[in-house]
């Protein structure tokens, strides 16, 4: 699969990076805040410009000979952006004025070979966009003035990309791809999974709680067919969630439960499941996705035994009976292969349609094994049902009373549907109304 051109921007720490990249696609994408280091993982953004189709890669700050894991793998990130891009936008500071780190970073841009814009960012005023004058130092030829913030210039930035971006011929556009959420609280190996699935380093892996901050798509083929891999930050208890950054993540990551047509809740397979556990399997539910629970780690547990596992794992999520269960090691490659294909398996069950004879068909062999409810010497009868949406499937059942429908009522009902139909590692809907709604 032939991806889109990409256009990288990259520069040191707190030059406003994330913010052009909110700026340019129009909306809060990125995390920004005024901190060093916010930006970690590479954000890919789709954008189009003149007609001109490209995906927009947002990076972290590199350091100059990083002490610390985490910010070495940052550099290493920025490297393999600058490495795919067909544009590099080298960002900088007009307030700071010029750093020895630019000229290092400038080094690194020219060892990619690639297209380059210097952008001066921050000249939000004509006094400080005098200042890009520096930064022909660099030896990018002229720098381009701009506020991110403010916009001043963003046009024309974008305007020089589209000239150094390739003819559109050697761009193809991604094709839609299954979508599959990665979640789960932090540190349980969510990032780790991704890389695991996607045979590279696409994101930063580390022990330290946290270390994703922002949702990142990678899109890859399978021999199933082509995916969208969304990893997410680590997602708490409302309550427990700090201002700032750390609310950000919550949000970009309870939004791509919300894209996502499957979402893996991944699990520590040393720690018994926790209440944020089920919290973020609950909302997978409540927005009606295909679910897995991915149990990683398991090579590190002494007895390889599962059923006590996944006994507790059945009682701690027993309000969603229907999810599928996987048990799997990320580092070791354990189990991994099983993950593709069982989430394309809940897809198609998903977007299963059953006729609407053989739903009334089964309808009526339930009623005869089951008497219905009744209130009041009143006894509920269904006329007929029939399947009105898929993904997930949604069934309407008509009814004399909708009002004498018990919940344990509706749960036989969708017990025999799964006995027979299927529909495993997805929610049904169902709807009930009277004959004349």
């Amino acid at each position: 699969m032939k991806l889109l051109p990409s256009v990288a921007i990259v520069g040191r720490q707190n030059v406003g990076k994330s913010t052009l990249l909110n700026r340019l696609t129009g909306k809060r994408t990125a995390i920004t805040e005024d901190l060093p280091g916010t930006t970690r993982d590479r954000l890919h953004v789709p954008m189009n410009h003149a007609g001109r189709d490209f995906i927009l890669v947002d990076t972290g700050g590199m350091e100059n000979l990083p002490q610390e894991a985490i910010a070495r793998s940052v550099n290493d990130q920025a490297r393999a952006a600058m490495k795919e891009a067909a544009v590099i936008v080298f960002l900088v500071d007009a307030q700071s004025g010029l750093a020895p780190l630019d000229y290092d970073i400038a080094d690194e841009i020219r060892r990619a070979g690639k297209p380059v814009v210097i952008a001066v960012n921050k000249a939000d005023n004509p006094r400080l966009a005098l200042h890009g004058a520096e930064f022909h130092a660099l030896g990018f030829g002229e720098p381009m003035p701009i506020s991110a913030y403010h916009g001043r210039g963003v046009e024309d930035l974008l305007d020089r990309i589209f000239e150094l971006l390739p003819e559109p011929e050697a761009a193809v556009a991604v094709k839609p791809g299954l979508r599959i959420a990665i979640a789960g609280r932090a540190n349980v190996g969510k990032s780790s999974l991704l890389n695991a699935l996607t045979g590279e380093e696409r994101t930063i892996v580390s022990p330290i709680p946290g270390t994703t901050r922002d949702s990142i798509d990678t899109a890859i083929d399978t021999p199933q067919g082509s995916v969208v891999l969304i990893d997410t930050a680590g997602i708490r208890r409302r309550g427990r969630v700090e201002p700032g950054v750390e609310e950000y993540s919550v949000i970009r990551s309870l939004n791509a439960i919300d894209r996502a047509d499957i979402v893996l809740v991944v699990l520590d397979a040393i720690e018994p499941a926790t209440s944020q556990d089920t919290h973020i399997a609950g909302y997978a539910r409540d927005q009606d996705r295909g679910l897995i629970l991915v149990v990683n780690k398991i090579d590190l547990l002494e007895n390889k035994d599962m059923t006590e596992f996944d006994r507790n794992m059945a009682a701690r999520f027993k309000f969603i009976p229907y999810a599928q269960r996987l048990y799997l090691s990320a580092r070791t490659g354990d189990g991994i292969d099983r993950v593709i294909p069982a989430a394309f398996d809940i897809q198609a069950q998903r977007s299963h349609r059953i006729p609407t004879p053989e739903l009334n068909s089964l309808v009526r062999q339930a009623l005869a094994k089951h008497s219905p409810p009744s209130a009041g010497g009143k006894l509920l009868k269904v006329l007929y049902a029939t399947q009105v949406g898929v993904c997930p499937p949604e069934i309407v059942f008509f009814v004399n009373d909708p009002k004498l429908v018990h919940f344990s009522f509706q749960r036989f009902l969708e017990n025999r549907l799964r006995e027979v139909f299927g529909f495993s590692g997805t929610p049904i809907k169902f709807t009930f109304k009277s004959r004349g709604e």
